[in-house]
């Protein structure tokens, strides 16, 4: 089964994440923050990081540098409020796919799927 990751310092936004994904079939994990999401991925198999880009602690796209270092196969779906700049900042920090909030179960599940199919 498909492992997801949902970071996000937002708890009903990672509620609602995980649910949608995992009404969907995949296996959820959450964390508050990058540095909590980091240390799941050292310590679990990880097939997809969601990751908000606004976030105390560490930010998305100093999760997403960082994913990219220790795990350049890692699968990342960037998700912002804010859109115009951060999303596309986070495509260059290598995200696969960009999701504007608030999102929809379908767009959610179709840039997972996107992610998913990429080869690194």
């Amino acid at each position: 089964m498909t492992k997801i990751l949902v970071i996000d310092d937002e708890e009903i936004s990672r509620k609602i994440i995980c649910r949608y994904l995992e009404d969907s079939g995949y296996e959820t994990l959450s964390a508050s923050n990058g540095n909590e999401g980091l240390l799941l991925v050292e310590q679990q198999k990880i097939d997809v990081v969601v990751t908000d880009i606004f976030m105390p602690e560490k930010d998305g796209l100093e999760t997403i540098q960082e994913l990219r270092k220790k795990q350049p196969n890692i699968k990342i779906v960037a998700l912002s409020t804010f859109p115009a700049g951060a999303l596309a900042m986070a495509d260059l920090a290598g995200a696969h796919q960009t999701l504007s909030k608030p999102i929809l179960k379908d767009d959610l599940l179709h840039c997972v799927e996107s992610a998913l199919q990429v080869n690194c």
